[in-house]
């Protein structure tokens, strides 16, 4: 599977949409609109108040979120000219990044109605965020949410084609019956890619420049203690139910692992220093729950049309994953793959408190060497 041209949100505003389904995309993102939107004043102060500031969102996708950013980042910068006393703002560019499948059109589609009312430039740029994707010390500021914990690609030792390819047998990811060595393949994985997208982003920002990153982490050295590995398994368990009756091949399950790794803070932490071009300025651990996402999906949905937090979580998790799945088992098993999930998500919650999904936010200044 290749991770880059695969990979990508379900597009359009359908009922499996990602636009329709990123309530705890969207929850996050509210819960660190005060260290996002400081970071940017900083970067703007810092950077010796630009003429022309330059801000890029990476893995933007589609759809509500996308653009809750931008309008933040502009907020944040009128905020910080009128404490300043300053006559004019800077002009802001905006760069909206993702991998090339992304909804682009369905984004730029957005882009006039948003342009009418907030000064900015807006452009678009398709790549992948473990390369480099602008001039050097371009950027003063940089902005991923929801997005790091996707990995380039499959760790080598999991992937079709390998010589030497290893089964993770019965699993689609780290579980409790993952062998030990599938924990260690991920986290390499991990490090390469992070390592690789701080070293772009440090050539592509200017120094004093600011750079903010939310993405899931777990608080347990074992990942499968962790409560979103748990969706992994239920996945697993609803593949498995349908091999079992000979909708699916066993051996297409084996042979299918999630490009996806929940760092430990420590982690992240320990790469951001050996990597060395930027100090950290915050980092803030904390939980998005599954039914404060329910309740925002409640505000945007009629009564009699309310859905359950397992309902939702499925949805969810569709509009995140059918792409991939889509790749390797072929489309026509999605939507009896997903029934069964919600169902045996239900079963799940009927017996145990909701959870949420554990983040990380880190704040971090480009700094000289």
């Amino acid at each position: 599977m290749e991770v880059e041209k695969v990979l990508h949100m379900n597009g359009g505003n359908d009922d499996v949409s990602y636009a329709k389904n990123s309530t705890i995309q969207n929850l996050i993102l509210s819960m660190t609109k005060s260290v996002r939107q400081r970071a940017v004043m900083d970067a703007y102060k810092s950077t010796s108040f630009p003429k022309i500031m330059s801000i890029a969102d990476l893995g933007c996708s589609s759809g509500p979120n996308t653009l809750l950013v931008a309008s933040d980042a502009i907020d944040a910068v009128e905020l910080v000219c009128k404490e300043l006393n300053q006559k004019s703002a800077p002009e802001l560019q905006i760069l909206l990044n993702d991998l090339p499948g992304n909804d682009f059109n369905g984004l730029i589609s957005s882009l006039q109605d948003f342009q009418r009312s907030h000064r900015c430039f807006i452009s678009v740029v398709p790549g992948s965020f473990y390369g480099r994707l602008f001039p050097s010390q371009s950027l003063h500021f940089f902005h991923s949410s929801s997005s790091l914990h996707w990995l380039s690609q499959i760790p080598l030792e999991l992937q079709n084609g390998n010589n030497n390819v290893k089964l993770n047998k019965g699993n689609i990811h780290i579980s409790k019956t993952s062998p030990p060595w599938v924990l260690d393949a991920y986290s390499k994985q991990f490090h390469r890619d992070f390592s690789l997208f701080l070293k772009c982003r440090a050539e592509e920002i200017v120094h004093g420049g600011r750079m903010v990153l939310t993405l899931v982490t777990r608080k347990s050295e074992d990942p499968s203690n962790a409560c979103l590995y748990l969706h992994w398994e239920l996945l697993a368990r609803a593949l498995m139910g349908m091999a079992s009756q000979g909708l699916v091949e066993m051996e297409k399950i084996d042979s299918f692992n999630l490009p996806y790794y929940t760092p430990t803070s420590e982690e992240v932490e320990n790469a951001i220093k050996k990597e060395g071009s930027f100090a950290i300025n915050s980092i803030q651990i904390f939980d998005a729950g599954w039914g404060e996402a329910r309740d925002i999906c409640d505000h945007k949905i009629k009564v009699e049309e309310k859905v359950s937090t397992a309902q939702i979580i499925a949805k969810i998790m569709r509009a995140a994953l059918e792409s991939l799945l889509v790749s390797h088992f072929g489309v026509e098993i999605i939507d009896e793959l997903f029934e069964r999930y919600s169902n045996l998500m239900e079963c799940y919650f009927s017996k145990n408190v909701n959870g949420g999904i554990t983040n990380i936010n880190v704040c971090v200044e480009r700094i000289k060497q």
